[in-house]
């Protein structure tokens, strides 16, 4: 079928609108008429050749939409039922069999190769292919193919124009903290960089009771919003000499988890050493390959944890529902952080997220 696909053509360029023909669903895909998709700055780096994603291609990992066909061997889902689409996984590796699809050994092959396993694309135009397998569902698009075993089933009293970030930043970011960190009532929290991620981590730290919760970020109405959102205090990096003196100021004794989003060497070192005793910096910001970070070894020595963690250690199919819940008691407030775009407004999208104008930018499709 032909669909409206926003299509990279080369690194560091504008997404260009266009129609695309789109692959009938195999007997285990379905079809996904694309209500909303989240961006991320994932999606651009993918476009700019971090990740080796071939082009012409479409990007996008945070879609949630309606089914509209399922293929013949597909038994848990039905045209007309609401879905988010999450990260793939093999089902195979050493660790799939260990019931972590988060660190499944062909992630990245299955994220970033822009085909289905076999090589083929999901989308192609004049008879040519377009990379279109990005995270399995390449969501910048009216219609997407997923595989059944990447898709949530998600209630239909949930505004589905507001789900597709919790594919990506909510439950990596919220998933830190509840699957993770397992945080204690009274545990001190503190999070370094409050973009989607960030957030979405203080918020269910605010949840689980942590006190106190520390944002730490160099942009004022990030800042504004975390407390807002459930920072008991917040911290401006920018100019500030000693991040980590100001915390254990705040804390007496430093914090029991820490939360590092930015990416950055030297604020991870921050993140590290505002760790108390026995406590535990969790690394979500994606560096570029040979980043590097130093740290003291007797520090360490003292029970402190430094662990990276991808998609937040969740399985989706249970994880992203519970979200959902959260999301509807009003206790996980994610559209305080996102901004709406019409599809057609992609690169506007693209250039406020980069800017930091807007946390996180939301694709609205057309009906």
């Amino acid at each position: 079928m032909q669909i409206t696909a926003a299509v990279a053509r080369e690194k560091f360029g504008r997404f260009s609108i266009e129609p695309v023909d789109l692959s009938d669903p195999r007997p285990d895909e379905l079809l996904v008429k694309v209500v909303a998709s989240g961006m991320c700055q994932t999606d651009q780096h993918g476009r700019d050749g971090y990740y080796n994603t071939p082009l012409p291609a479409v990007f996008g990992h945070e879609g949630a939409g309606i089914v509209l066909a399922v293929g013949g061997g597909v038994t848990n889902f039905t045209p007309g039922d609401h879905v988010v689409m999450s990260f793939p996984w093999c089902g195979t590796c050493a660790n799939c069999r260990r019931q972590m699809a988060w660190h499944c050994q062909e992630n990245f092959n299955l994220k970033m190769s822009g085909t289905r396993p076999d090589g083929s694309t999901l989308m192609s135009q004049n008879g040519k292919p377009v990379y279109s397998a990005f995270f399995q569902q390449s969501s910048f698009a009216t219609h997407a193919i997923a595989n059944e075993r990447f898709a949530v089933k998600v209630a239909k009293d949930a505004p589905l124009e507001l789900l597709g970030p919790l594919a990506c930043s909510g439950q990596t970011g919220a998933g830190a903290v509840f699957n993770t960190m397992q945080p204690r009532l009274g545990d001190a929290f503190a999070v370094f960089g409050v973009g989607a991620v960030g957030l979405s981590g203080l918020m269910a730290a605010k949840i689980a009771g942590c006190d106190p919760i520390i944002a730490v970020d160099t942009h004022a109405h990030r800042l504004a919003l975390a407390r807002e959102l459930g920072a008991t205090h917040v911290l401006d990096h920018s100019g500030r000499s000693d991040i980590v003196r100001d915390i254990r100021n705040i804390t007496g004794e430093g914090v029991r988890f820490s939360l590092e989003t930015s990416a950055q060497a030297a604020v991870l070192r921050e993140a590290i050493d505002v760790l108390m005793p026995g406590g535990t910096c969790v690394l979500l910001g994606s560096a570029r390959t040979g980043t590097e970070v130093s740290f003291d070894m007797p520090f360490l020595q003292f029970g402190r944890t430094v662990r990276g963690v991808i998609q937040g250690e969740s399985q989706p199919q249970a994880f992203i529902p519970k979200l959902v819940d959260l999301l509807l008691q009003g206790r996980l407030p994610i559209e305080r952080m996102i901004t709406f775009y019409p599809f057609a407004d992609i690169n506007r999208a693209a250039q406020d997220s980069s800017d930091g104008t807007t946390i996180k930018p939301v694709l609205r499709m057309p009906d």
